[in-house]
């Protein structure tokens, strides 16, 4: 019974998640209300509410995520091991991760990028969220990778991916895999922006 009751709430909480993300994308994140997301994923207001406490909340609903992947990467993880490797491993896992709510690929991924980008209220939450995710994802790096790395490099190494993965995720080439993007960018950013040698 406990495990039918979990997955109802899975379901539940995914449905939000979809209406709320496919409404904004139609009218607007200030145009729509958390009423209009409850009814559009068919339960009620205070449903909604028993899942996220505000309606911006719902945009961020992956975001714990963020820190159990780089945790499990880091855990699993040999002391000393290469920078480069450890990163691109690190952001490879975060891009291809079953746990979240949609794919890297997902049309509402798109979407949340976008208003991510381009809504103020969204905009700051954002920022200060993932700072958090740098200032947690440096500090691993920094114990698990020192000497080769000072706790000022590991900052500024992953203040310059999550960076990049941003932009990149933003200028999407229509058409192109935005996994295959992110992965390749993470390459460049770690390796160098020069060309590589032909095999």
């Amino acid at each position: 019974m406990t495990g039918l009751r979990e997955e109802k709430k899975r379901r539940t909480r995914q449905a939000l998640i979809e209406a709320a993300l496919t409404l904004f994308d139609e009218q607007g994140y200030d145009g729509t209300t958390v009423a209009e997301i409850s009814a559009r994923a068919k339960v009620s207001p205070a449903t909604y509410f028993n899942y996220f406490a505000a309606k911006e909340d719902v945009v961020f609903a992956d975001q714990h995520l963020y820190d159990e992947v780089v945790d499990e990467v880091f855990a699993a993880a040999e002391p000393g091991a290469p920078v480069a490797e450890l990163v691109t491993r690190t952001v490879h896992a975060l891009a291809t991760a079953d746990a979240w709510s949609f794919p890297l690929d997902h049309p509402l991924t798109e979407v949340r990028t976008r208003l991510l980008a381009g809504v103020p209220a969204l905009r700051a939450g954002y920022l200060l969220r993932n700072a958090a995710v740098g200032d947690r994802w440096a500090e691993k790096l920094y114990e698990t990778c020192a000497p080769q790395l000072d706790r000022v490099e590991a900052a500024a190494l992953t203040g310059a991916v999550l960076g990049a993965l941003e932009a990149a995720l933003r200028q999407v080439p229509q058409g192109h895999s935005a996994t295959e993007v992110v992965l390749g960018i993470v390459e460049r950013v770690v390796y160098g922006f020069v060309p590589k040698a032909k095999d």
